[in-house]
């Protein structure tokens, strides 16, 4: 017999009360309580067994080689750091509809075939839609198993009896556990089922993957501990008019983060996309102002993609700033270089920016791309259609190098770019020799000459 003592805290500052309270006597705020476990009695300690050896030194430690089950989605071994890792928990976050249910589905097809026994636990459809998907999918009868739960304590029961290799939870804020009286989906329960999934992954080496809903904003639904507690969190990105979908990796512990793997949606699932830059570059128009190529990395893999413009005059009292795939605070930092050292007012006008394809990018070297590509609109000179970018710009106007250059390079190189504008700094790093005209810069000055 279990004895357990619950207790609800705040989830703001921490408060704790025996009982629920509508507002927290400590920091003010409304409706932030929830039940939690505060202490739990048992005999059993099976779940806790691997975590009770004694400390070894660091030069003891006896090390095995990893051992990853291959998916058959090349894609999405990328984005996991080469396959999947027994006993690792997995979280997998998206909007509604945008495909993670049917991303697992064929990655449990994949790995069934090799043998690994998996289950699928279902708490928002029954097995018969599953399987009506599964039909649609064409999901070939394999060692897949399917189960429709929502209470952790009959699900891990079942588990125990079944023994699969491979654990899908779909999702994470419909299960519970009795141990609590708090409804599905609060932070309590999401705490502690996902404390449980984590015990018997680690205890048993079955690899655990979970499905998360998000919030409004895009970031996962409930405490920002189950985000700490998984060794992976995947988010899947993707506009609901664009085929394509990315999963990106923003958490890691056995590959590289910022990790991408690019899907396209098709009527039979997912489909791996084996060139994306050659993806994102089809229908770019040649000849027409405010666009520009500009080559980033995302995690380990160069991408290259349209950067497009749009600047008009505006009969606003303060111009429109809007970005679609960068971050707009970025945005206006760069247009304020551009104006400032680049001599073009942009102050009675508004911008848009967009980056073609629906995917976002966020590192740094693209500050060249949307510096060329509104000054390119503004100007309204199209930029050289054999032509890629790529550089940090700084608050003075300095252009910085980056990382991995002849990567950058190479991939440019691939899709028949026959030049390159970036800093001078970034030439003087190549130790090879690259078959592209480089155009080197060291200021926002220099780009315009340069491009105009």
């Amino acid at each position: 017999m279990v004895n357990q003592k619950t207790v609800f805290v705040c989830q703001e500052c921490g408060y704790k009360a025996p009982k629920w309270l509508g507002r927290c006597p400590d920091c003010g705020s409304w409706n932030s309580f929830s039940e939690e476990i505060a202490e739990i009695k048992s005999s059993n300690k099976g779940d806790n067994a691997s975590f009770l050896n004694m400390p070894q030194r660091i030069d003891h430690v006896s090390m095995q080689k990893e051992l990853r089950h291959k998916t058959g989605l090349k894609e999405f071994d990328r984005v996991l750091g080469g396959g999947i890792v027994p006993g690792s928990l997995v979280l997998i976050g998206g909007d509604p509809g945008i495909g993670k249910s049917t991303l697992l589905l064929q990655v449990a097809q994949s790995v069934s075939d090799t043998g690994l026994k998996t289950l699928y636990i279902s708490g928002e459809e029954s097995i018969q839609q599953i399987k009506m998907r599964s039909q649609r999918l064409s999901i070939k009868p394999s060692e897949i198993y399917l189960l429709g739960a929502t209470c952790l304590e009959h699900f891990i029961d079942a588990i125990k009896e079944l023994d699969p290799k491979i654990i899908i939870i779909d999702s994470i804020q419909t299960m519970f556990t009795e141990l609590l009286t708090s409804s599905p989906g609060s932070i309590g329960q999401v705490r502690e089922v996902a404390s449980k999934m984590m015990n018997m992954a680690k205890s048993s080496e079955r690899a655990v993957f979970l499905i998360g809903h998000v919030t409004k904003d895009g970031a996962i639904a409930g405490p920002k501990v189950l985000e700490h507690l998984v060794d992976t969190v995947l988010y899947f990105e993707g506009d609901g008019s664009h085929a394509y979908r990315i999963i990106r990796s923003v958490k890691n512990r056995y590959g590289p983060t910022n990790e991408i793997g690019v899907f396209e949606m098709k009527d039979n699932g997912l489909e791996e996309v084996v060139n994306p830059s050659k993806v994102f570059l089809e229908g770019r128009s040649n000849d027409v102002s405010g666009s520009v190529v500009i080559s980033c990395i995302e995690g380990s893999r160069p991408i290259l993609v349209e950067m497009q413009a749009l600047v008009c005059s505006s009969s606003l009292a303060m111009p429109r700033r809007t970005s679609i795939g960068v971050d707009p605070n970025r945005v206006s930092l760069l247009v304020a270089v551009l104006s400032r050292r680049g001599g073009i007012n942009l102050s009675n006008n508004d911008i848009f920016i967009n980056v073609a394809g629906g995917i976002k990018i966020i590192e740094p070297a693209i500050d060249l791309g949307i510096i060329s590509t509104v000054a390119s609109s503004f100007l309204n000179k199209p930029i050289p259609p054999d032509t890629v970018t790529f550089g940090e710009a700084g608050l003075s106007g300095e252009i910085r190098g980056v990382g991995q250059t002849e990567l950058r390079l190479k991939e440019a190189k691939k899709l028949g770019f026959s030049r390159c504008v970036l800093s001078k700094k970034s030439i003087k790093t190549l130790k090879g020799k690259v078959d592209l005209e480089l155009v080197g810069i060291s200021s926002v000055a220099d780009l315009l000459n340069v491009l105009f």
